[in-house]
């Protein structure tokens, strides 16, 4: 016997009720035409939702999820997703997001080779073993870890510069910049990792990649961005 999801129609119903009640245009404003600023590029890991991360309406910001966030430029799935976007929709801003945790990454860190999602980690894999004795000098799990899941978006946001579709739309003069964030999941904060690149000359200036696992990069939250603003705004205690 099949069984059946009433259980979620339910609770769809109640959320369909409950968004009417709180805000009765919603739906009605969600029926229009999309109309977003950004393009999210993050991982499929369901605690990390896109509109609930950023406090956003879904019609804000257009979605592409998958495995650990990777940029494969044969893939044609992420390939349509991102030239519908900027050439459809007008994106200004493409954000790869990933977040500390991450399984995709994880397993991109293990000896085992095989499986399906091995084939998609391979790009992470590789640079992995390559720069394996960097890592190895750590000398911790987390910190080994956590900083391969930096690296990871630092990587596909040079990807996503690389392929064909961004260059053009930097060419024709179109307002388009990259971002690289991560998100941490014992906070709920999103940290500004970068590279930020806003057209052709940005990208290429940018450093290798593989020197990328040499200097991390403080990756900036916005609580820790106001406390900069604070400090930095107190007056001078100079005896005045």
């Amino acid at each position: 016997m099949t069984e059946t999801l009433d259980h979620l129609f339910d609770r769809n119903l109640e959320w369909a009720e409950r968004k009417t009640r709180e805000d009765p245009t919603f739906f009605r404003r969600q029926s229009e035409q999309q109309t977003p600023t950004y393009l999210w590029i993050g991982c499929s890991d369901s605690r990390v939702t896109a509109n609930d991360v950023l406090g956003l309406d879904p019609g804000e910001v257009f979605v592409h999820r998958n495995i650990a966030n990777v940029v494969h430029t044969s893939d044609l799935n992420i390939l349509s997703v991102l030239e519908y976007a900027i050439d459809t929709l007008g994106v200004r801003h493409v954000i790869v997001a990933g977040h500390y945790g991450c399984g995709g990454v994880q397993r991109a860190m293990v000896d085992r080779r095989g499986a399906l999602v091995d084939h998609w980690l391979q790009p992470l894999s590789m640079f992995f073993r390559k720069h394996r004795a960097v890592f190895d000098a750590m000398h911790d799990d987390r910190r080994r870890f956590e900083r391969l899941c930096e690296v990871n978006i630092e990587m596909q946001v040079r990807r996503v510069a690389a392929t064909p579709i961004v260059e053009n739309a930097w060419a024709r003069g179109a307002e388009l910049h990259l971002h690289g964030w991560i998100y941490g999941m014992h906070d709920g904060l999103l940290r500004d990792l970068g590279p930020h690149v806003s057209s052709i000359a940005e990208r290429d200036s940018l450093p290798a990649i593989d020197t990328c696992v040499h200097h991390r990069p403080e990756p900036v939250s916005a609580l820790r961005r106001h406390a900069i603003s604070a400090f930095g705004a107190a007056p001078c205690c100079n005896g005045g």
